[in-house]
Order: C-alpha cells, then sequence, then structure tokens
C-alpha cells in the first residue's frame, strides 16, 4: 500500500527523534509494535484538544471521542474523516481490523465493532503513535 508521505526508516528514525518521540514510537509507527497496556502516555490524560500522528503531523482524532475502555490504551469512538486507512490484520492467530495514518502509513492501533458510543467503534491506539495538541496550540 501507497501513501502521500514516504520516507526511508531511517528518514523516519531521524524525524521522530528530532520530534522528541518516546522511544518506542519507531517501532510502533514503522513496524507495528505495540506498546504494553497502561504504559502510554495518554492512556489516563483527558485534555481538551486533538491528537495527530507522530509522524507526520495529520490530525487523527478530537479528545471529545475519546474514552476510557478499561483496554490499557487510549480509545476513541470516532476518527477525523479520510484520517485513517483500516488494513485487516491476520497475525497472531486473529482476525483484526489494523489502523494507519492515511497520509504516512505510520501504525496506530486497531479498530473494534465494541464501543459503548453510537458509533460502536473502539480505536483502540498506541500512545507512542500519537501527538497531542493543545486547544492553544491549532
Amino acid at each position: 500500500m501507497s501513501f502521500p508521505i514516504q520516507k526511508t526508516d531511517a528518514e523516519w528514525q531521524a524525524l521522530l527523534q528530532q520530534k522528541g518521540a518516546e522511544p518506542a514510537a519507531f517501532q510502533v509507527t514503522r513496524h507495528a509494535a505495540t506498546e504494553r497496556p497502561f504504559t502510554g502516555k495518554y492512556e489516563a490524560f483527558w485534555a481538551d484538544g486533538s491528537y495527530h500522528c507522530v509522524c507526520c503531523g495529520a490530525k487523527l482524532f478530537d479528545s471529545h471521542t475519546k474514552f476510557d475502555a478499561g483496554c490499557g490504551w487510549p480509545s476513541f469512538d470516532l476518527a477525523v474523516p479520510g484520517a485513517i486507512t483500516e488494513i485487516t490484520d491476520r497475525t497472531h492467530g486473529m482476525v483484526r481490523v489494523e489502523t494507519v495514518c492515511s497520509s504516512c502509513g505510520a501504525h496506530l492501533g486497531h479498530v473494534f465493532p465494541d464501543g459503548p458510543t453510537d458509533t460502536s467503534l473502539r480505536y483502540c491506539m498506541n500512545s507512542a503513535s500519537l501527538d497531542f495538541q493543545n486547544d492553544s496550540q491549532k
């Protein structure tokens, strides 16, 4: 799958380092690693603002769509239209729906059809793939 923003692994590593991204960000976003539950900096974070792709800065979620799913990862019930691409993930003996940034292909997490709101969606994201911007940064 091809995405509008393309970089080499070395370029992504340098960019994430320059941005001060957490150490796991490269493995999570570029190699589909998963951070341990209840360890991410945004799991219990509730400020007003928006969540963006840590790699390319594309806006992914508004804070008012975030909810506590109790799963250990930041969870949202609605993505910014067109911001996320869904890919069937058949790894680890399961069939899931992987979510990636539509602009750069960064692995974000997975989406499940078991959310508690009227969307019935639970976008279960890795904090390491996100960059929060408060309303005054917009």
